[in-house]
């Protein structure tokens, strides 16, 4: 087994990716008025990077609790060829901004599977929180201030009184 070494790792932050964008979401009213073919049949595309952590601690230190704000961010560091503005960015349509950033996303190693997902729900920890919420009535927020032993204790506590 060969160990990683620093440039093997730190070189998927420098990498680019082509995207090609679809036709129905660059211009989801073709329907209603077919915009006029890219000349030569040319292909749709953007170059994106993926976002690195320091990327990702900059959104969210500036966009603090502006979901649509992040998301202009993400397409604005991500989004090599064309660069834009984060005016232009924050001027797009919002089909064509949630495509992107599912697109920077998956390169981005940050998007999880269906496996994932249901990997998650089945946790002990996740369903223990689950019960803990629908018990006290806790948000997730106080859950998550709980200890693991304060977990258990409670737990415990819901456990013993089921039994009586």
């Amino acid at each position: 087994m060969a160990l990683l070494s620093a440039e093997e790792l730190l070189a998927g932050g420098a990498l680019t990716y082509e995207v090609t964008i679809p036709s129905e979401v660059l211009h989801p009213t073709q329907a209603i008025a077919p915009p006029e073919a890219p000349p030569n049949g040319a292909a749709q595309t953007v170059r994106l990077q993926p976002l690195t952590v320091k990327d990702l601690q900059l959104i969210s230190r500036a966009a603090k609790e502006n979901d649509a704000l992040v998301a202009a961010l993400m397409v604005q560091r991500a989004l090599v060829d064309p660069q834009l503005t984060l005016a232009q960015v924050s001027a797009m349509h919002a089909g064509l901004m949630q495509f992107l950033v599912q697109q920077i996303n998956q390169i981005s190693g940050i998007t999880t599977s269906a496996e994932q997902q249901s990997a998650a729900v089945a946790a002990p920890l996740t369903r223990a929180a689950f019960v803990l919420a629908k018990e006290f009535g806790w948000t997730p927020q106080q859950i998550n201030d709980l200890t693991l032993g304060q977990i258990l204790l409670h737990l415990q506590l819901l456990n013993g009184k089921a039994e009586r």
